[in-house]
């Protein structure tokens, strides 16, 4: 039984092909499994694969390797796809579960041939032998490119026997990068299912959240909804974060007491199949919005939906930032927050003080997904948007209790310390536009307020029929 995916071996089988189709005839490339992390003394850490491994096999166990072998023959070129993975072993799998083995690993994957882990270094060497170019990614492992150097090497000190090492070694990680960037069908229906469970966790974040309850109760029940629906693991770790909180972009303590008149921010999404969903929500503790957390929220809001309606084939992450943080500049100097004359808050970005970090990343087997941005000496990123790629659209605010002077900000009045906001959703390109992947997890003030009352309602009733 297959247990790595929701998506077809085929789709594994097609994206090799691809890449036989970039690497150069005569050369070998070697992709390297994710190793088991032990947290403490005899246990480990939840198995995390290689992300570029998984992305070409589907394979879900550790310390296996793929070999991928292109050579120049008469009459064309052969392409060869090979695994090495763990020997079935009773006694191993009665203790730690059950292997897949080579015997059975070609077949249910896919790969022209499957050997045992053991092989390696005697099979790897003759792998390389008579290529001019050995292809891995490089520096991801230092471990890994020290194997590879050993392997080479190898093969390099048979030359009097008549063995060719490759001469030239190159990383192979820009290829694989640029395959992942751009979602296939069979992918966004993972990502669109992965955003309606996280969706729908976020939604039963907002259900259980009142004043006294702990961030780590509310975390919980975002597992919980995660699992329930098949995302066995979160994709990160969760930010639950109330009040100040929420101005420490990567909170994760998650130990602290909601209070009333607070806002809650969670920044949580499951990972489905390997695909990871990103989406932020803010919301009041008690479930009404203040009318300083109603300004923040709704210029936050106003700002992502004027950047999601920009996103077309063509235009940049740049250009998105561009217009965000002008809106947002606007909105603060509007609020008394930002002082001083527009046009020059405007042009120094003045908005960067309390909007700290980008406005999006790409998103896929990663959270933080693989992808060449084409950032500029001015930090732009200037990558022009093609359909299939997906992406996070998250502006935010951030003013902290002790907010402090500089050149374009006074510090501001009491009455909007300690709100932090962030909205984020996960887009995707299309041909002539976006789709929306977060179609779920309530964001406007009058749909929080309205499943937060409705919540009261029922826990109210609920403690009344008994």
């Amino acid at each position: 039984m297959m247990k790595h995916t929701l998506l077809p071996v085929d789709e594994f089988i097609g994206r090799r092909q691809r890449f036989f189709e970039q690497m150069p005839a005569g050369s070998v490339a070697l992709f390297d499994a994710a190793k088991e992390v032990t947290r403490s003394n005899d246990t480990e850490y939840p198995f995390c694969q290689n992300k570029n491994f998984y992305y070409l096999t589907g394979f879900n166990e550790p310390d296996a390797l793929l070999v991928l072998s292109k050579q120049q023959e008469q009459g064309g070129v052969s392409c060869q796809s090979v695994l090495f993975c763990r020997e079935k072993n009773p006694m191993q799998e009665i203790w730690h579960g059950r292997r897949v083995g080579p015997e059975l690993a070609a077949s249910q994957y896919g790969f022209d041939a499957s050997f045992a882990c053991e092989e390696i270094d005697e099979l790897v060497p003759k792998y390389l032998e008579d290529k001019s170019q050995l292809l891995f990614c490089q520096g991801a492992d230092e471990n890994f490119d020290r194997r590879v150097l050993g392997w080479n090497s190898q093969v390099k000190a048979a030359i009097r026997q008549g063995s060719r090492a490759p001469q030239v070694l190159l990383d192979c990680s820009a290829i694989i990068e640029e395959m992942r960037l751009i979602k296939s069908p069979a992918e966004l229906d993972i990502m669109r299912k992965v955003n309606r469970i996280s969706g729908q966790a976020h939604q039963r974040a907002m259900e259980k959240t009142a004043p006294g309850k702990f961030e780590y109760q509310i975390e919980a029940e975002l597992l919980h909804e995660f699992a329930r629906h098949g995302a066995r693991h979160a994709a990160y770790g969760s930010i639950v974060a109330g009040g100040d909180n929420a101005n420490i972009l990567h909170y994760t303590d998650n130990s602290d007491a909601l209070n009333d008149n607070e806002l809650l921010l969670i920044d949580a999404g499951g990972e489905l199949a390997g695909y990871a969903a990103d989406i932020t929500r803010t919301f009041p503790v008690n479930g009404k919005f203040t009318p300083e957390q109603k300004a923040i929220y709704q210029l936050v809001l106003d700002a992502q939906e004027l950047a999601i309606k920009e996103i077309a084939p063509g235009k940049t992450l740049a250009y998105l930032n561009e217009v965000t943080c002008e809106f947002l500049t606007r909105g603060l100097h509007q609020l008394g927050i930002l002082n001083g004359d527009l046009s020059e808050l405007i042009a120094a970005r003045a908005c960067k003080k309390y909007f700290i970090h980008g406005l999006g990343h790409w998103l896929g087997l990663d959270v933080h997904d693989v992808g060449d941005y084409q950032v500029d000496k001015k930090r732009q990123q200037l990558r022009p948007f093609e359909p299939g790629m997906v992406m996070t659209i998250e502006p935010g605010l951030y003013i902290p209790l002790h907010d402090v002077n500089d050149e374009v900000a006074v510090p501001v009045d009491e009455k909007w310390r300690g709100i932090g906001v962030r909205i984020e959703d996960n887009i995707l390109v299309t041909e002539n536009g976006y789709e929306n992947l977060t179609v779920n997890a309530p964001k406007t003030i009058d749909e929080i307020e309205a499943l937060k009352a409705a919540a009261t309602d029922k826990q109210a009733s609920g403690k009344a029929g008994h």
